[in-house]
């Protein structure tokens, strides 16, 4: 499947929901969040490593479901600018509950996009 860039409406999705296969993932990460296509591509090679080494498709869904959550908020403009300054707040909090309302915060959106895609 290939990926095809659409307009934006307010927070409207900047593509289509990807097919959830390695090369419609990759394809859809490459449009929205180039930036991490090292990391996908690290990702997937550990999943079917480890997929190998245990006799298990186990890594390979768990790779699969979190890149497709991952993607579900890069496809929104706003919610990616959220979920990125929730996770970059925590990490500058110098107090420990300024950092932990941040995490619960990304949390929260990573766990509202991993719904809708298990819900699509």
């Amino acid at each position: 499947m290939s990926v095809q860039h659409t307009e934006p409406s307010a927070d409207g999705p900047l593509i289509p929901c990807p097919e959830r296969t390695p090369g419609a993932l990759r394809a859809a990460c490459a449009v929205v969040a180039p930036q991490l296509l090292a990391v996908y591509d690290q990702a997937k090679d550990q999943a079917l490593a480890e997929a190998v080494e245990h006799g298990s498709l186990a890594p390979v869904h768990a790779y699969l479901a979190h890149w497709a959550a991952l993607l579900e908020i890069e496809r929104y403009p706003e919610t990616a600018r959220a979920y990125h300054r929730a996770e970059y707040l925590a990490q500058v909090a110098t107090v420990p509950e300024e950092a932990r309302e941040h995490l619960a915060h990304a949390a929260a959106i990573y766990r509202d996009a991993a719904r809708a895609v298990h819900a699509a």
